[in-house]
């Protein structure tokens, strides 16, 4: 026994004694590993016994073709169709072409009732006639006008020139009116000097200065020179009356200048008024030309031809029949241009429709021939949404080589699109990748091999559960595959299975192509898509196995309810 001193809480020491630890015996240790190698064994028996009585199902692995496809449905057409109507109203007299008729273009169809047509050419033809007649009278009397103008214009200047005329005679009226008023006053006083020669000769006569002869001289003179007084104030009175009559012919003259320029502005307005009457029958020469011509045509379209060669799908009238265009086109017949080319327009739903592209490879079936496969080719995939039910498709349109006639206009198909093909692919089931071995079915590799720690770790890290240590497909259950991703799968070798961890390639319906990360996967390897230790799991792997009537795809063939594939 040991003591052991220390400080009390009072200041003092206090005294602890030490009793001796007894050692338990080593036998005890001994029992108890025995007893966990014991449980360790019991346990892996057990495990292993109840996995040797687990049956798996199983899937070999297949080497081939995988495509993925998009399904849809639609209807046939020929790639140009042709409605041919009437641009007049009438009945229809005469039937040329009927169903299913090879016609070329330019060939007569139907004709139209052509009477009032005919009547409606032959008026307008009338009365283009008239017209011309009425604007060659007009232009014969228009071609006067100008004449008449000329002359009147030519009168209005004569009349002009006249008054001229008569205003300078007027002018020298007046200055011979001043020349004769100056000889009046010339002559009178020639007179006066003769007056007083006289009376001064009278003077000197009775005195005896001057010889009787002068003074009859003088006196002679004297009378003369009143003769010229008498003479000068007529020439005077003349020359006033003459300018009298010049002012009248002036006043005359200035009329009838105004009088004939009034007759060359009325002679101009009915020439110009003759002009524009002609001018008028010129243009109703034009309108009725366009009407005999609109009137020909009218009767030349109750002739319906075909504007293409084709065959005729669709005949909508007989004879008998009225067809009315006032307000739309009524279609006559549909012509097919080609029917050895037919174009499939197909409605590919909204999720497939980012996966479509030109090119892609068409396979389709038809009713009227259920065992046959018509292969094709994307020509278009459509902007243009069409929206049924708050459904968005797109219309994809499929260009199909028909030179053998077999398919016809509105047959409806069931189409595969091929949108992705892999070749020399590893094909496994995507059952595999959603199942979980029972614990003791595994056979791990060696590298493999570790502490149960660090395994979980691993697992866990792997996207695994709880339940198992291998884990599932990463990311992602086994209704999630995707491509692209990874996954595990397990195949089964002797009595064991060994986990494949592999590279998730294309997925087509219930197939997926992979590539093995880690070990090796080949042909006829057996892949466990499930097992017998529980019932949902055998349930499961059932439906998924294509062995047993599963949904599947075989490489290189049909793929299922999405139809043929390539």
């Amino acid at each position: 026994m040991q003591t052991l001193e220390r400080p009390a809480t009072n200041g003092h020491l206090s005294t602890v004694k030490l009793e001796p630890v007894r050692r338990r015996p080593r036998w005890w240790f001994v029992a108890a590993a025995v007893v966990v190698i014991v449980a360790i064994v019991a346990s892996i028996i057990a495990v292993r016994s109840r996995a040797a009585a687990v049956t798996y199902t199983t899937v070999p692995v297949q080497t081939g073709s995988l495509a993925q496809t998009v399904t849809a449905s639609g209807t046939l057409n020929p790639q140009n169709t042709i409605n041919v109507g009437t641009q007049i109203s009438g009945t229809i007299s005469e039937i040329d072409a009927d169903f299913n008729a090879h016609v070329r273009k330019g060939q007569v169809l139907a004709k139209i009732d052509p009477a009032s047509f005919q009547a409606a050419l032959d008026q307008a033809r009338a009365s283009l006639a008239q017209s011309a007649a009425q604007a060659q009278a007009a232009g014969a009397t228009a071609s006067g006008g100008p004449a008449a103008v000329a002359a009147a214009q030519a009168q209005a200047q004569a009349q002009a020139a006249a008054a001229q005329v008569a205003a300078a005679n007027s002018d020298a009226s007046r200055s011979a009116i001043a020349t004769a008023q100056s000889n009046v006053v010339k002559a009178q006083s020639a007179l006066a000097l003769a007056q007083q020669t006289v009376t001064r000769d009278r003077q000197l006569l009775s005195q005896g200065y001057i010889a009787q002869s002068q003074a009859d001289a003088d006196t002679s003179n004297a009378i003369a020179a009143q003769s010229a007084v008498d003479g000068a104030r007529i020439a005077v009175t003349q020359a006033q009356a003459q300018s009298v009559a010049s002012v009248a012919q002036v006043a005359q003259a200035t009329a009838q200048q105004a009088a004939q320029s009034d007759t060359a502005g009325v002679q101009s307005a009915t020439a110009a008024a003759q002009a524009a009457t002609h001018d008028a029958g010129v243009a109703a020469i034009g309108i009725q030309q366009a009407q005999v011509k609109q009137a020909e045509q009218n009767l030349a379209h109750t002739i319906i031809t075909s504007p293409v060669d084709g065959t005729v799908i669709a005949r909508g009238v007989s004879i008998g029949q009225t067809v009315a265009s006032s307000f739309s086109t009524p279609t006559l017949y549909t012509i097919a241009q080609d029917l050895t080319k037919m174009e499939l327009d197909l409605a590919v739903g909204e999720p497939d429709i980012g996966r479509l592209q030109a090119g892609d490879g068409v396979d389709f079936t038809v009713l009227a021939y259920p065992n046959r496969t018509f292969h094709a080719t994307v020509h278009q995939v459509r902007q243009n949404p069409t929206t049924v039910s708050n459904v968005v498709t797109y219309t994809t349109v499929v260009i199909v080589n028909n030179k053998d006639g077999a398919l016809r206009p509105g047959m409806t198909a069931n189409a595969t699109i091929q949108v992705a093909h892999v070749d020399n692919a590893t094909i496994v089931p995507l059952a595999a990748f959603g199942y979980t071995p029972p614990s003791g079915s595994v056979t791990r590799p060696k590298r493999q091999r570790a502490s149960g720690s660090n395994q979980t770790q691993r697992a866990g890290a792997a996207g695994g559960n709880a339940s198992s240590p291998w884990g599932q497909t990463s990311g992602a259950s086994a209704g999630a595959v995707t491509p692209g991703g990874t996954g595990r799968i397990f195949v089964q070798r002797g009595n064991g299975l060994v986990p494949v961890p592999v590279k998730i390639g294309l997925i087509a319906d219930t197939q997926a192509s992979v590539t093995p990360l880690r070990g090796t996967l080949s042909a006829n390897d057996q892949v466990v898509i499930g097992d017998s230790s529980s019932a949902s799991g055998s349930k499961s792997a059932s439906s998924a196995n294509p062995l047993t009537g599963g949904n599947q795809r075989a490489p290189g063939g049909r793929g299922g309810p999405l139809g043929p594939g390539r």
